[in-house]
């Protein structure tokens, strides 16, 4: 498959450098990230976005950490991970690449009895995860094809899906969108609905844009469009990411997802969720045990730093809503298909 044009994280002279999410489709700039505070603030006003792109970046804010402070010890190593978990709380991306940094510190150091070297153990590690990604979420885009096969016909397919999943929130290769740029490759995509994403506008500003690098015919809907577009037979499946799977399927993702999938079941269109390992937390049982993220007023009262909203008026702004299981035909990771999507196949898939 085509490499995209656009890398979207590398790490290049000992600095993170961000392609400035929020600022695309209309300017391709760059952030240099050269410390943990400059790491925490590009996941927090997402300069930075999307689960497995959070992940790489928490893996880089702590190479940044370490490489800052030589003389460290474990204690203050879990302080700065803790530190940095905070930027966004609902992602597990965030707290899974900082813990297994803690695990992997602390495997080193029963070893080595010491941090040298560490610094360098790091930077090999975190290059790895990038490397698998494209592997993983090849072999998620591949059980999808199969999965679409067999529910709804050998294609070429209309699909929907929401927010942004493709390599700008994944690197090499997307999730859900990533699923769709692998079907294109293999000329089984007649047409992709990229829905709005408000209130901060990722679909269109970001999938849309994906979309065009590729050359994906493509039209963006608003999310109040979702059932009269459904109604009218135009789709034939939605694919979604997740930044937090719990133990009985329950999904959190991009808020307008749990309502996207309401719909679908009301018009008997699958509705599937593609997400790596590491976005499932399994010490959480069901979706009302996810912490939901509310975002700034302002990104509802203003578009494009102009505000649109009377004065006088205030905005509630959830991040993320809640799917439940029930409404999901099947989950994929790189570790299989998860379906039907409850508590018992989702271990079985996870623990082999």
């Amino acid at each position: 498959m085509k490499q995209t044009p656009v890398i979207p994280l590398k790490w290049e002279n000992e600095t993170l450098i961000l392609i400035d999410q929020r600022k695309l489709p209309l300017i391709e700039e760059y952030v240099h990230v050269t410390n943990i505070e400059q790491a925490f603030d590009a996941i927090n006003v997402m300069v930075v976005r999307g689960a497995p792109l959070i992940g790489f970046s928490a893996l880089y804010g702590m190479c940044l950490w370490v490489k800052n402070h030589p003389n460290f010890n474990l204690e203050e190593l879990k302080k700065a991970g803790a530190y940095l978990n905070e930027a966004r709380p609902t992602a597990v991306n965030l707290g899974y690449e900082i813990k297994r940094v803690i695990e992997l510190a602390e495997s080193y150091y029963n070893e080595k009895k010491s941090f040298d070297g560490f610094y360098k153990k790091l930077q090999d590690f975190s290059a790895k995860q990038i490397e698998d990604i494209y592997e993983h979420n090849l072999h998620m885009a591949k059980l999808a094809e199969k999965e679409l096969e067999e529910r709804v016909g050998p294609g070429p397919y209309r699909l929907i899906t929401l927010c942004n999943t493709g390599f700008l929130a994944c690197g090499p290769l997307g999730t859900a969108l990533g699923v769709i740029t692998y079907l294109h490759s293999k000329g089984k995509i007649e047409h992709v609905y990229a829905s709005e994403t408000r209130p901060y506008l990722q679909g269109g500003r970001l999938t849309a844009y994906e979309l065009s690098k590729s050359n994906i015919p493509h039209s963006i809907v608003v999310e109040g469009a979702h059932s009269y577009l459904l109604r009218s037979g135009l789709v034939q499946g939605a694919f979604i990411g997740a930044d937090r799977i719990v133990k009985n399927g329950d999904t959190a993702n991009k808020i307008g997802s749990s309502t996207l999938a309401i719909v679908c079941k009301h018009y008997d269109v699958p509705f599937y969720v593609v997400a790596p390992s590491s976005s499932f937390d399994l010490e959480a049982e069901t979706g009302n045990d996810i912490h939901i993220e509310l975002r700034p007023e302002e990104e509802i009262l203003y578009c494009a730093e102009k505000r649109i909203a009377p004065k006088e008026s205030k905005a509630w702004n959830p991040s993320f809503d809640v799917t439940e299981a029930s409404l999901i035909e099947a989950t994929f990771c790189e570790k299989g298909k998860i379906k039907p999507v409850n508590k018992d196949e989702l271990i079985k898939v996870l623990e082999k």
